[in-house]
């Protein structure tokens, strides 16, 4: 049975001074809250802990000159989470980066996995 033919996934990072970056991840966390409308549910999704993904939302929030999330919290109307138009803005700048890279390296990575075994 024949391997699948390997995928070109190319990941963008751009670092921030401090200790903290933007990335495939985040920008997944983003993707995800902005479907689901919830912070809990996308974190699920990713399999990682709400915690982790609360502080993920944190970090975001703080590199940026707004906020990128935006939460309603609990009560009469359950709660909630969305992207603030610079969340979203940032999300569609960055998944656009994505297919340029990919657009970019493509004659390459063909060549290249042509030389694979």
């Amino acid at each position: 049975m024949p391997r699948p033919a390997p995928e070109l996934q190319p990941r963008l990072r751009f670092p921030h001074p401090g200790a903290h970056a933007f990335g495939p991840g985040k920008a997944e966390l983003l993707r995800h809250i902005a479907a689901t409308g919830s912070i809990r549910t996308a974190a699920s999704e990713l399999g990682m802990s709400y915690n982790r993904a609360w502080q993920l939302v944190n970090v975001m929030n703080e590199l940026f000159r707004s906020p990128l999330v935006e939460v309603a919290r609990g009560g009469g109307t359950g709660g909630g989470a969305a992207l603030t138009a610079l969340g979203e803005e940032v999300l569609r700048r960055y998944t656009r980066m994505e297919a340029a890279c990919r657009q970019a390296t493509r004659a390459d990575w063909d060549a290249l996995v042509r030389l694979l075994k």
